[in-house]
């Protein structure tokens, strides 16, 4: 699965002030992304504030990204649950002719078992007409998938090619690393870790802060693919600041207030999320006045 290797970005789904889906702003978005050196894009996963949309609206969402991408990037669609059957449901129905991947979570709040993680992985694996990225993140799923059903899953199940891994912990990370198959993919899901993940072995990231900074997020993973560490620290100690400020207040918010900054679409979410603070705004405002003057 070479077309995902280096830098993916999790696209926000970007609204207007009535909160509906702003269209124009997420092909400008899009725009923003392949201009500025990304690899591939990932709609709907967690960061487009999915658990919100109706399905009329994840289908704009996913047309919209298709239709700005033009078949410039490959594309990965997020589709995953707590319930199985929907899942496979939606895998056997919808048109998954634009997209390379499936980015799909690990169950949530039923909190399963290893084995219950593992049988969730086989059933949609087997019923997917293309490849799986399974997406590991405890801390909002309740539950860590282990390293060794991560192996397993790889190992057993064809189809499932790569894990996007967000347990922000580098033994876990590595112990996978060590003991995949050599064709499967370990995908970074956490900004902090992805230079770290990358220069273990990793094969690049799923980012949230890439899409507001594609140039410099892009090239801080291609440096550390080839093994050019020292350039890419520099590129990610640079980058650590908008990496603590985008989380502060909770993910998408932070880099929702990104793209107001750039002029690219409204800093607004859905509730239960609230946008991000004045405070945390100008923060990031004077952030970017500050990294554009040395990085422009």
């Amino acid at each position: 699965m070479e077309q995902l290797l280096g830098t993916g970005v999790a696209l926000v789904t970007p609204f207007k002030e009535d909160f509906s889906v702003d269209a124009a702003a997420l092909e400008r978005i899009v725009e923003h992304c392949i201009q500025g050196g990304i690899d591939y894009l990932v709609a709907l996963g967690t960061t487009a504030e999915s658990a919100t949309l109706s399905k009329s609206e994840k289908q704009l969402v996913a047309d919209v990204v298709v239709r700005a991408n033009a078949g410039r990037l490959p594309l990965v669609l997020g589709v995953g649950g707590n319930n199985t059957a929907a899942v496979v449901e939606d895998l056997r129905t919808l048109d998954l002719s634009e997209f390379t991947a499936i980015l799909s979570v690990s169950p949530y709040y039923n909190r399963p078992t290893q084995e219950g993680i593992y049988q969730h992985f086989k059933a949609i694996g087997e019923a997917s007409p293309i490849p799986i990225v399974m997406y590991n993140v405890p801390a909002r799923t309740g539950s860590n998938m282990l390293p060794e059903t991560t192996v397993r899953l790889a190992k057993d199940v064809p189809n499932i090619v790569a894990i996007k891994e967000a347990c922000g912990d580098m033994v876990q990370i590595d112990q996978i690393i060590k003991e995949k198959p050599d064709d499967f993919l370990v995908i970074s899901g956490d900004d902090f870790t992805a230079l770290p993940t990358v220069l273990a072995g990793g094969s690049g990231v799923i980012s949230v802060l890439g899409q507001g900074l594609p140039a410099g997020f892009s090239k801080m993973i291609e440096q550390g693919l080839q093994g050019k560490s020292d350039e890419a620290y520099e590129l990610h100690h640079a980058l650590l600041p908008a990496m603590q400020l985008i989380f502060e207040e909770g993910n998408p918010a932070g880099i929702k207030s990104i793209f107001e900054s750039l002029g690219l679409c409204s800093a607004v979410v859905r509730l239960p999320l609230v946008e991000a603070s004045l405070g945390l705004k100008n923060k990031i405002a004077t952030y970017l006045k500050s990294h554009n003057k040395v990085h422009a």
